[in-house]
């Protein structure tokens, strides 16, 4: 599935020596100092700088240190996941989920579904909520994971290449530190929002966001935006340790435990359904097609 060097680099890089990393792998060092330096010539890049405290990582180390642990791990969960595949019966979807993209929706469906498509089965997938894992899961839907529940628009699909199904739009709120005078209240009003630091996604990654900041930057400049590029778990950290406002919506509100989240008095909303490859297989399109009947059924549509 990848390279196994990647596994010798990755322990190099940890523990800042090839001796080290030999004793660890239980192999000699000079079969260490060769596959580095085969790694090194194969992808053309330096990977290592020698110091006097021992290796230290170049800028191209460490990116490739970073991208190298998601690749190592995402290929053994891909052979975990065909396994298990292998051994089951029947149609199994393939749900990824993330603090950021939680599956409680679908399995507020579920039984509904499950009366419908009776052979069918959910295996939830977890995934880091990287920039990296979301560029790559989006656009390869249907490979390793078959849907995401989450917030989207038509920028995000353009972007990520996948097609999606809104169930609902979901009112646009903020989360902020229980530490936060503004914690204590059940609703804001956007007065409310005046002379705080509310965090705000970059314009151009979302359209709803971006109507929002107009709004906010036309009729409320007493709002100071704070700009920044991905939703993460940082990010959230970011809101709590910085005692500032950050634009979410209700079903974020297990993300970070010290974070509360209350809506406001706009009308502002983002949509919120399942993202799905473009060419979804026949087991997806027919779950698709359950749940918008189930939606149709229930006034959610």
């Amino acid at each position: 599935m990848y390279n196994q060097q990647l596994d010798t680099f990755i322990k190099v890089a940890e523990l800042g020596s090839f001796t080290k990393a030999a004793e660890a792998l239980y192999i000699s060092p000079t079969a260490v100092i060769k596959q580095m330096n085969l790694l090194e010539a194969r992808l053309g890049l330096k990977l290592f700088e020698r110091t006097h405290r021992g290796l230290a990582l170049t800028a191209a180390g460490e990116s490739l240190r970073r991208d190298a642990e998601y690749i190592v791990q995402y290929s053994k969960e891909a052979v975990a996941r065909a396994g298990e595949a292998a051994r089951s019966e029947g149609s199994v979807l393939r749900i990824g989920t993330s603090p950021m993209t939680p599956a409680q929706i679908l399995v507020e469906l579920w039984p509904k579904l499950h009366e419908k498509l009776p052979d069918m089965k959910f295996r939830l997938v977890p995934f880091d909520n990287t920039p990296e894992n979301a560029r790559e899961i989006l656009k390869n839907l249907g490979r390793d994971i078959d849907m995401v529940a989450g917030i989207f628009d038509e920028t995000l699909l353009e972007r990520r290449q996948c097609d999606g199904l809104e169930l609902f739009r979901a009112p646009i709120c903020c989360a902020l530190s229980l530490r936060h005078p503004l914690a204590a209240k059940e609703r804001l009003a956007v007065t409310d929002l005046y002379g705080e630091n509310f965090m705000l996604i970059s314009r151009g990654r979302m359209k709803e966001a971006d109507a929002l900041r107009d709004d906010l930057e036309r009729r409320h400049p007493q709002i100071r935006i704070v700009d920044f590029d991905f939703y993460n778990t940082e990010v959230f950290n970011r809101c709590e340790n910085g005692n500032c406002l950050l634009m979410a919506v209700e079903s974020w509100r297990n993300v970070h435990p010290l974070l509360r989240i209350i809506p406001v008095d706009w009308e502002h909303a983002i949509p919120f359904g399942l993202l799905h490859a473009h060419d979804a297989s026949t087991q997806v399109r027919a779950c698709i097609s359950a749940i918008e009947e189930i939606c149709r059924r229930d006034g959610r549509l």
